[in-house]
């Protein structure tokens, strides 16, 4: 499982920096073409939007996947190895619900207003807005793959 953890979290890192990747060149050729030859890409803001969009969606699940996501650590630092333990069951719990439930919204967000078409670039919103249930695809996978190595490890490790 823990070969499986790595291959996602190697896929996310390489996804969101792709998606910077994709945000720098566009913005830099973007402004190369209008300050160097007073010849805008009309298409360029609108593409680094999206990129930046799908670039968010891939990081949130590449943080909580680490586990450098903001956290209350006030709140956690507090409590015993065995109560933090079963808050971090409950939470990854809640992030895979609501992973899901994010899935979903984007799904039908896509499905109601996806056929318009994005001036910039002439493409359907849908490959736009089909980045928030791809986020929250990638928040269930991550939760899920948090909550079995939960499970595969034996609770007394964590305690000293």
């Amino acid at each position: 499982m823990q070969r499986a953890e790595n291959a996602f979290k190697r896929l996310l890192a390489g996804l969101s920096g792709l998606s910077i990747l994709v945000v720098f060149g566009v913005v830099f050729a973007g402004s190369v073409s209008r300050y160097l030859f007073s010849a805008p890409l009309q298409w360029s803001e609108e593409v680094a939007k999206y990129a930046m969009i799908y670039g968010c969606m891939f990081g949130v699940a590449y943080a909580y996947l680490q586990g450098t996501q903001i956290t209350f650590s006030i709140v956690i630092d507090t409590v015993p190895a065995a109560m933090r333990r079963k808050l971090s069951v409950l939470v990854d719990a809640a992030t895979l619900i609501l992973g899901g439930v994010l899935a979903y919204a984007g799904w039908i967000f896509a499905a109601k207003r996806g056929g318009i078409v994005a001036s910039g670039i002439g493409i359907q919103m849908y490959w736009a807005q089909i980045a928030i249930t791809i986020g929250g695809v990638c928040l269930v996978i991550a939760a899920i793959l948090r909550l079995v190595s939960y499970f595969k490890t034996d609770p007394s490790e964590g305690e000293a």
